[in-house]
């Protein structure tokens, strides 16, 4: 057993195999230690994350070091049977690789029984072992940025199915009609830790008369999954959109606690912009907000309301009914009138706005937050022209306050920012040229990033010096993972549960809020707080 850093809040079991990571992950869920948050079980590997004023990555492995292993007994769940139409992409590709023909990859890939190990990546998506043992193929040297929902597809020893549309890496065999993701399904994820999977060719289940079959549980009699934009107000007040900018978000403090379902924390990217926004209006600092991507955010006030925006600098206006135009100033209360319109304008220093209102915006809890994941497509859906938000009673909220700190300084597109980072757990995977090029060498944000991930470029790509597959493990905020392309991603709130490419450092925990602010166009810098080596007890 090793322990590996992640960062200041999260580190890395690394075990011999599935069974033993099994057998770990159920000994800590029977007795969860102190300070933990969240379990993320993958291949071989178990990343525990921490709130680290309350314990240490080394209490932890001293408490795992004590545990009884070895007690767990494991029972098969109940079987499930996809139908899936085999014309992957990747499927001619595949037979290749191994030596054998299409008709012979497909007979493999439906002729046994899988297992459900563990779920991560995105929710809904299970990691499936057993199968043919020969079905082993590496991923792809880069990831698509788009796999469609539903498709079928292996890599390394695993057999999975994209629950969503999103970025993956694996080989795509085919695709599936059966949702593997559903919130209007208790429980959402058709298929769950244990049970059993078999793979059926749909060309010869029909050409056999028979129907496509899966085991669906029931579904829910309330429309609590659907991540309504925002609830029926009971006060007068509200906000009408005008217009919603390039692209406005509801977010909050985050969804966490739901890792055993393959769901990511999310969130407000700039948590401490978010409290600051609430907090100014005498809101509870965890309640939802608007984030807002760049400028041309335009709300208009329905009666009488009080908002405050913060994150990022940059003109802020106000319109009145008469006409006239006044500047508003941000991280300060702002009130509004009946008909008054407030527009946000492009940012001089970083990227993401924060808009709170006093009282709170009424929104639809999905799995215990209202923020919206953009990878898992759970929450309310992205604000739209006409949208009509309500507003929650501020009867029993605090005064409205004055700012109690400065904001923090933020970024413009071509500024070098500076971030600081832990470095593992793969580290050691790496080049030393690689590790030293790392924190030397500048990387520029690309267009292609997003709320998943800041997608990296410099001159100069890391290697590796371990270039095996790495199986499948949790993937924490801050992540800075290498594909084969040697270009890093560093992940963002959306960011997958669990990735295949190996991680080489950590955002440290007090940069996380810049890293959302950081535009497309800036360099970021990595200044490494210490070097890699194993976690001791």
């Amino acid at each position: 057993m090793r322990f590996l850093p992640v960062s200041d809040q999260s580190l890395l079991v690394e075990l011999q195999d599935l069974a033993h990571t099994l057998d770990l992950l159920a000994a800590l869920q029977a007795q969860v230690p102190a300070g933990v948050r969240e379990l993320v079980p993958a291949a071989r590997t178990i990343l525990i994350e921490f709130d680290r004023w309350q314990t240490s990555a080394a209490a932890l492995r001293h408490h795992i070091d004590a545990l009884q292993l070895g007690q767990q007994d494991l029972v098969a769940g109940r079987r499930v049977e996809i139908p899936v139409h085999y014309d992957g992409e990747d499927l001619a590709e595949v037979a290749q690789l191994l030596g054998i023909d299409v008709p012979e990859l497909i007979r493999r890939h439906s002729g046994e029984d899988y297992s459900v190990a563990f779920c991560g990546f995105a929710p809904g998506f299970a990691y499936l072992t057993g199968g043919d043992a020969s079905l082993q193929v590496p991923r792809r040297s880069t990831p698509r940025t788009k796999v469609p929902a539903g498709s079928v597809a292996i890599a390394g020893t695993f057999s999975a199915v994209y629950p969503n549309d999103t970025p993956g890496g694996w080989q795509l065999l085919g695709r599936t009609e059966v949702p593997m993701w559903d919130l209007q399904r208790d429980p959402p994820a058709l298929l769950q830790p244990g049970m059993r999977v078999r793979f059926v060719d749909a060309a010869t289940q029909n050409e056999a008369g028979g129907a496509p079959s899966a085991n669906h549980a029931d579904k829910k009699t309330s429309d609590e999954g659907a991540g309504k934009a925002l609830a029926a107000s009971k006060s007068h007040a509200a906000m009408q959109v005008r217009a919603a900018g390039l692209q406005t978000l509801v977010q909050d403090a985050g969804r966490a606690g739901q890792a055993g379902q393959g769901v990511s924390a999310a969130g407000a990217l700039d948590q401490g912009a978010m409290r600051r926004a609430n907090r100014l209006l005498g809101n509870d600092a965890r309640l939802p907000v608007l984030e807002s991507v760049a400028g041309g955010l335009q709300l208009q006030s329905v009666g009488a309301t009080v908002l405050a925006v913060t994150g990022a600098t940059g003109p802020l206006t106000v319109k009145p009914r008469d006409g006239s135009a006044w500047q508003a100033a941000r991280n300060a209360a702002i009130a509004l009138n009946d008909g008054d319109v407030i527009h946000l304008g492009e940012p001089d220093t970083g990227l993401r706005s924060y808009v709170a209102v006093r009282g709170g915006w009424l929104v639809e809890q999905v799995l215990g937050s209202a923020s919206t994941d953009t990878l898992a497509r759970i929450g309310p859906p992205a604000l739209a022209t006409s949208m009509q938000l309500a507003i929650g009673d501020a009867q029993h909220n605090d005064v409205v306050q004055v700012p109690d700190m400065a904001p923090p300084m933020l970024p413009q597109s071509g500024d070098t920012v500076v971030l600081d980072v832990v470095m593992g757990p793969r580290t050691d995977w790496f080049t030393a040229e690689a590790v030293a090029r790392f924190a030397a060498q500048r990387w520029q944000v690309t267009p292609q990033s997003n709320r998943v991930g800041l997608r990296l470029a410099g001159d100069e790509a890391l290697a590796r010096s371990i270039t095996q597959e790495l199986p499948s493990e949790g993937t924490a905020l801050g992540a800075i993972q290498v594909p084969a392309s040697g270009q890093p991603v560093l992940f963002l709130a959306d960011h997958p549960l669990t990735g295949g490419y190996p991680v080489i450092a950590c955002v440290a925990s007090h940069h996380l809020d810049l890293a959302g602010q950081v535009p497309v166009g800036a360099w970021l810098q990595f200044n490494v707080l210490q070097p890699f080596e194993e976690i001791q007890g």
